[in-house]
């Protein structure tokens, strides 16, 4: 994974650092479950777009594979109209953390939007890696309607 060259493990730029606080906000006033417990609202998402809105969704669990938090945000922020996105992240709730995106997540950004910026755990704290570089050998559809 190449990670920003510009930027050092665990010193996120203020923008990105603005970003995951409105993911954190966000899981921490929407959570339903106690620390530990199980709940259908465990994660939060935030994304930026271009302009430098950014928008904010938390997951949806459900044994059948409910919404995660990316991709709420995600759709919030194609409903407000912004297509030019810049960079997202995850938080779990009760200050668990940046989190990592699961793989169908990864998939998805890489379809959609390989360029956008993943805010990502590190031993050495968090850092953003380029959606494309998450999943170098995803699934690819481009020959399978033809």
């Amino acid at each position: 994974m190449n990670e920003n060259p510009n930027q050092r493990p665990g010193t996120l730029p203020v923008i990105e650092q603005a970003l995951t606080e409105l993911a954190r906000t966000t899981i921490d006033e929407a959570t339903d479950a106690g620390p530990g417990e199980d709940g259908i609202h465990t994660m939060g998402a935030a994304v930026r777009s271009a302009d430098g809105r950014m928008f904010a969704g938390v997951n949806l669990y459900h044994f059948t594979g409910g919404p995660c938090a990316e991709l709420v945000a995600l759709g919030a922020a194609r409903a407000a109209g912004a297509t030019d996105l810049t960079h997202i992240v995850a938080v779990g709730n009760h200050g668990r953390g940046v989190k990592s995106p699961c793989g169908r997540d990864r998939q998805i950004l890489a379809d959609y939007y390989p360029g956008i910026e993943v805010i990502m755990p590190t031993a050495a704290g968090p850092v953003c890696i380029a959606a494309r570089e998450l999943l170098p050998l995803g699934f690819d559809t481009s020959g399978e309607h033809s």
